[in-house]
C-alpha cells in the first residue's frame, strides 16, 4: 500500500482548505490520521497534542536545522533555524530581557503609552479597521522599542519586515525570492552593526554582541522582528475577534477584567497566530501511525493540537473561564518555545483592556464580517469595528 493510500484523509486534504477553514478537516485528521501524509504538503502533518509535543521536544530527531528552512535562506543561521549547542548559543544572549518580571518592568509603561496614543489617534468617528490602525502599529512600535536600533523608526522597521516576510513567503511557496528581502536585511544588518558600535546605545542587541558576532546578532534581530510583529499582530487581532464575536463571553470580561488573561489564552488556543511549525526528521522513526523516513518534512499543526478534545473538552467553544487554557501550544514547545511569549501576552492584555475601557460599546461591524485566514500565519485580513 502506498503512503497516499494509507492516509486517505490526508490525501484529500488541500492547502487551500487549511488556509480558509482548517478546523473541520483537522478534527477528522486528529481522530483518524493523527500523523498523516499530505501530498500537497509533501510531508507529514501532526494534529494530536501528545504527538505534537513528542516532535517539538525531540530536536535531535525532529530538527529545524535543514537547508529547506526558508527563514534561514533569507537572514542566515539564527536561534530559529539551529538546534543543540548552536541554538543555545544564539538564544541565551537574548533570554534575560524576556523573563516575566523583566518584561513587565521594561515594557509595561511603554505599551500602555503607545496603546493610549494609538486609541486617541483613532479619532471620534466611531468606526475603524483595527488590524492596520491599531494591532499592527502597536506590534511594530514594541518591537522597535525592544530592539533599540539606533536611528530606526517604526516605519523603517515595518518596511524591512514587509520585504523580508515577502521573501520568506516566496521561498516557502517554491518561488524565487526577489531582491527586496536581501536589500532590507542588508539595511537591518547595517543598523544592528551601528547600534552595537555606538558606545552610548543600550539595548538587548548591544548586550548580545558580547557573545555573538555582528552577523549573528543581526540574524537573530530579524527573527525577533519577524516574530514580534507577525504573530503579535495576529494575537491581538484574533483575541479582539473572539471576544467581540461572543457577547456572552465579552460580558463576562467587562464584568470581571481579571478574566482578560483567560480570554487571551483561549484565543491563542482557538486560533494561534502561527498555525504550524516545521521540522525535518534526522532518522527513520515511528510517530503514532506513521513510519517517518529520514529527511521527511514533519509539520506540527499547533491549530490542530490546540483543539484536541482529549485535553480540551468542547474544544471549539470560546470559554474565558476554561481552567486549562494555558496548556495551549500557540507559542510552540521545547527548545524553540517562543522567547518573547511573556511580552506578547502583556501587549495583548493591555491592548484589550484599554480598547474596552476607552471605546464604549465596542463591537464588530455587522456589514463587514471578519474571519481568520492563512495557512502558516492566521488572522483576519481586516477587523472592522464600531463603538
Amino acid at each position: 500500500m502506498s503512503t497516499t493510500d494509507a492516509f486517505p484523509i490526508g490525501a484529500s486534504t488541500t492547502l487551500a482548505e487549511l488556509a480558509r477553514d482548517p478546523h473541520p478537516r483537522l478534527a477528522r485528521l486528529r481522530a483518524h490520521e493523527p500523523v498523516s501524509w499530505l501530498p500537497e504538503l509533501n510531508g507529514w502533518l501532526v494534529t494530536r497534542r501528545d504527538l505534537a509535543l513528542d516532535v517539538m521536544r525531540d530536536s535531535a530527531t525532529f530538527t529545524v536545522d535543514d537547508p529547506r528552512f526558508s527563514t534561514a535562506q533569507v537572514v542566515g543561521p539564527s536561534m530559529l533555524s539551529l538546534d543543540g549547542a548552536a541554538h543555545t548559543r544564539h538564544r541565551e544572549p537574548f533570554a534575560a530581557p524576556f523573563r516575566p518580571r523583566e518584561v513587565h518592568d521594561g515594557f509595561a509603561a511603554f505599551i500602555e503609552r503607545e496603546t493610549d496614543r494609538l486609541i486617541t489617534a483613532l479619532g471620534p468617528s466611531g468606526a475603524t479597521e483595527l488590524r492596520r490602525t491599531f494591532a499592527g502599529p502597536l506590534a511594530v512600535a514594541v518591537v522597535t522599542e525592544a530592539l533599540g536600533l539606533v536611528g530606526a523608526t517604526t516605519d523603517t522597521v515595518l518596511a524591512w519586515y514587509d520585504a523580508i516576510v515577502r521573501s520568506v513567503s516566496d521561498i516557502t511557496e517554491g518561488l524565487e525570492a526577489g531582491p527586496a528581502g536581501s536589500a532590507a536585511y542588508a539595511e537591518l544588518r547595517a543598523a544592528v552593526e551601528a547600534t552595537v558600535a555606538d558606545r552610548h546605545a543600550s539595548s538587548l542587541l548591544v548586550s548580545a554582541a558580547g557573545r555573538l558576532t555582528p552577523p549573528e546578532v543581526a540574524s537573530n534581530a530579524a527573527v525577533l522582528m519577524f516574530g514580534g510583529i507577525e504573530t503579535t499582530e495576529a494575537m491581538i487581532t484574533n483575541a479582539l475577534l473572539h471576544l467581540l464575536a461572543d457577547p456572552g463571553q465579552l460580558a463576562l470580561v467587562r464584568a470581571d477584567p481579571s478574566l482578560l488573561d483567560g480570554a487571551v489564552e483561549e484565543s491563542l488556543r482557538l486560533e494561534p497566530g502561527a498555525a504550524v511549525v516545521d521540522r525535518y526528521a534526522t532518522r527513520d522513526v515511528v510517530l503514532g501511525p506513521a513510519a517517518v523516513r529520514r529527511g521527511d518534512l514533519v509539520t506540527v499543526s499547533l491549530t490542530g493540537a490546540n483543539r484536541d478534545p482529549a485535553v480540551f473538552p468542547d474544544p471549539d467553544r470560546f470559554d474565558v473561564r476554561r481552567g486549562n487554557a494555558r496548556l495551549q501550544l500557540a507559542f510552540a514547545h521545547g527548545p524553540h518555545h517562543c522567547l518573547a511569549a511573556h511580552l506578547a501576552r502583556l501587549e495583548t492584555r493591555i491592548a484589550l483592556q484599554r480598547l474596552l475601557e476607552r471605546l464604549p460599546g465596542l463591537r464588530l461591524d455587522p456589514e463587514r464580517p471578519a474571519a481568520p485566514y492563512g495557512l502558516v500565519f492566521r488572522k483576519p485580513p481586516s477587523l472592522h469595528v464600531r463603538w
